[in-house]
């Protein structure tokens, strides 16, 4: 497979007929059992590690376009596919295969007095397109989960990983294949014309669903313009309040984690808030922490005041998703102010309070509007994996219809069926 250029009219017509194939291929796989979406999971993970030197030499054509473009190292890392990460990629696809398949289950089935029996099915989506930038490997993780919850997909990768995409592309058709699945059920749009988005993501007849994955710049393109729901999050404005009732151990050790285990990933906090009573015992240790560890602090007046070689915080601060090593620091009044801040601030992506008073804790997990809202617990847990969701597609902060990682059951959805005998409404 190559990329492909063509006019606007023709990259329209070619997206609306890949539509149509992925409609017509989402009923057959609608229709297919658990053991054939494996077999198509395995058989692609083996076509991977067969053609490991085609995927990367496909890969070194994106790398060098890549530095035609003067991609910034920390892109061209992630355009980057080693060996290691191309085995990764397999042994994702294995992962996937044996996590257990929840298209079919059938719950909540009560018998009503009328005589039927009701409950509800769980079923796929249909049709999902999925829009990302840089990462190859996503072109693996994304099909994978779509095939394995049922759903065909639709995958638009960004033009800086065209040629990956379409080598692991290649594998994929390879273990539909061997399963015996139609070969439209995962197609890799072979454009790298930007008009391919636009007409992604107003097909309403044949997508079922968008979820983009990449800058800020991109998932607000596709909010504002797709006509077809999203599952997304715009922002991860993450929150760790230290309240009064803190021990101080456990206070440390959690805000040094949230903040420098990872600084690019959407759970990490960028905002740290401590209870003014709090302050004084834990922000000098938590300073030294995080000057050792290189991090920029951000503080407001009170925190300055504790720690006056600090840089003072603005108000566009507290709305900045760093996904750096600069944190905003706060000191409040207590645990309304603190929930009072995440309300005006945050992005409701993860929030984390750190206590020991357990009445505070439950208000803070009833009141804080956030996808995760967690209790003594590093904000960096937000990870589908972690969560026990075997894997994820992403992490939404929508309230309809998934909220917080999106894993195989986030990407399907229920239906009612009722069961009688003969039974008819008096």
């Amino acid at each position: 497979m190559t990329a492909t250029t063509a006019t606007t009219g023709d990259v329209a017509a070619r997206v609306a007929e890949i539509g149509r194939q992925a409609r017509r291929a989402s009923r057959a796989l609608a229709a297919s059992d658990t053991a054939s979406r494996n077999r198509a999971l395995e058989a692609t993970a083996s076509a991977i590690e067969a053609r490991v030197e085609s995927i990367q030499r496909a890969n070194r054509l994106d790398l060098e376009g890549g530095r035609q473009k003067s991609l910034s190292p920390a892109l061209m890392d992630r355009l980057e596919l080693t060996p290691s990460r191309i085995a990764a990629m397999a042994e994702g696809l294995r992962q996937i295969a044996a996590l257990p398949d929840p298209v079919g289950e059938i719950t909540d089935l009560r018998r009503r007095p009328s005589g039927i029996r009701v409950g509800r099915m769980r079923v796929p989506i249909g049709v999902i397109a999925i829009i990302y930038e840089s990462r190859p490997n996503v072109t693996a993780d994304a099909a994978a989960l779509c095939l394995k919850s049922g759903n065909a997909v639709i995958l638009r990768g960004g033009s800086e990983a065209i040629n990956s995409n379409l080598s692991i592309a290649a594998c994929i058709a390879e273990g539909l294949a061997a399963a015996s699945l139609p070969a439209e059920a995962v197609q890799v749009i072979d454009t790298t014309d930007r008009a391919a988005v636009g007409a992604l993501v107003t097909m309403d007849e044949f997508v079922d669903v968008i979820v983009p994955r990449g800058g800020k710049g991109l998932i607000e393109r596709i909010s504002r313009d797709a006509t077809v729901p999203v599952i997304k999050h715009l922002d991860g404005i993450c929150h760790v309040y230290i309240d009064d009732d803190a021990d101080v151990d456990k206070a440390v050790r959690v805000a040094v984690n949230a903040k420098t285990r990872r600084y690019g990933i959407c759970g990490a906090m960028e905002t740290l808030l401590i209870a003014e009573a709090m302050a004084p015992a834990v922000l000098p240790e938590l300073v030294r922490r995080y000057t050792d560890a290189g991090v920029e602090l951000r503080g407001c007046e009170r925190t300055r005041e504790l720690s006056p070689g600090m840089k003072a915080a603005t108000d566009e601060d507290w709305v900045t998703e760093y996904l750096a090593p600069i944190l905003s620091i706060r000191v409040v009044d207590g645990l309304d102010a603190a929930i009072e801040h995440i309300a005006t601030y945050g992005s409701g992506h993860t929030d984390a309070i750190v206590t020991e008073n357990v009445s505070r804790a439950d208000r803070f997990l009833a009141e804080v509007d956030s996808s995760s809202v967690m209790v003594n617990a590093s904000t960096q847990f937000a990870d589908g994996f972690e969560y026990g969701l075997g894997a994820e597609i992403g992490i939404s902060t929508n309230k309809l219809h998934v909220r917080g990682p999106v894993g195989l059951e986030g990407l399907t959805t229920q239906k009612y069926v009722v069961f009688g005998d003969g039974t008819i409404r008096p």
